[in-house]
C-alpha cells in the first residue's frame, strides 16, 4: 500500500473524529459520500441525511491500531480501535472509503463495542 495514501486516509479517519468536524454539517457533508451509510455501535443504521440533520456523537475519541486494505483501485477498507475518552465505551471500527469526484469520501462505517483495552491489542508495525 502506498504510504502517502495510507497517511492521507488515516488523516481523513482522524478528521471526522474531531469535535469541530462532528459539529459541522458542512464539513461532514464533504467527508461523507452521498450514498454513505453506517451501522453504529448501538446497532442502529444511519444514512448521510440522518448524520447531517441529527448530528453525530460529540465525544473525545482517539484512534489506535490503524490498518488499511486495498479492495479495488479506488476503494479501501480501514480498521482501527477507538478509545472513547468521554463515554469510556471503546469500539472496533471499520470504514470503506471510495475515491469519487476527485477526492476520497467515506462510503460505509461500522462500530462494534468491545471490552478490549489498549493493552489487549496486537499493534500493526
Amino acid at each position: 500500500m502506498d504510504m502517502d495514501l495510507n497517511r492521507h486516509i488515516k488523516e481523513l479517519e482522524e478528521s471526522h473524529l474531531k469535535l469541530e468536524v462532528r459539529k459541522s454539517p458542512e464539513k461532514l457533508d464533504k467527508i461523507l459520500a452521498d450514498d454513505f451509510f453506517e451501522i453504529g455501535s448501538s446497532g442502529k443504521m444511519f444514512g448521510k441525511k440522518e448524520c447531517l440533520m441529527s448530528g453525530v456523537t460529540l465525544h473525545e475519541m482517539k484512534l489506535h491500531n490503524f490498518d488499511i486494505h486495498s479492495l479495488a483501485p479506488d476503494v479501501v477498507l480501514t480498521t482501527y480501535y477507538i478509545e472513547n475518552k468521554t463515554s469510556g465505551i471503546n469500539s472496533l471500527r471499520s470504514s470503506i472509503w471510495k475515491h469519487c469526484n476527485g477526492r476520497w469520501q467515506l462510503f460505509f462505517h461500522q462500530g462494534t463495542r468491545t471490552d478490549l483495552q489498549i493493552a489487549d491489542l496486537k499493534f500493526h508495525s
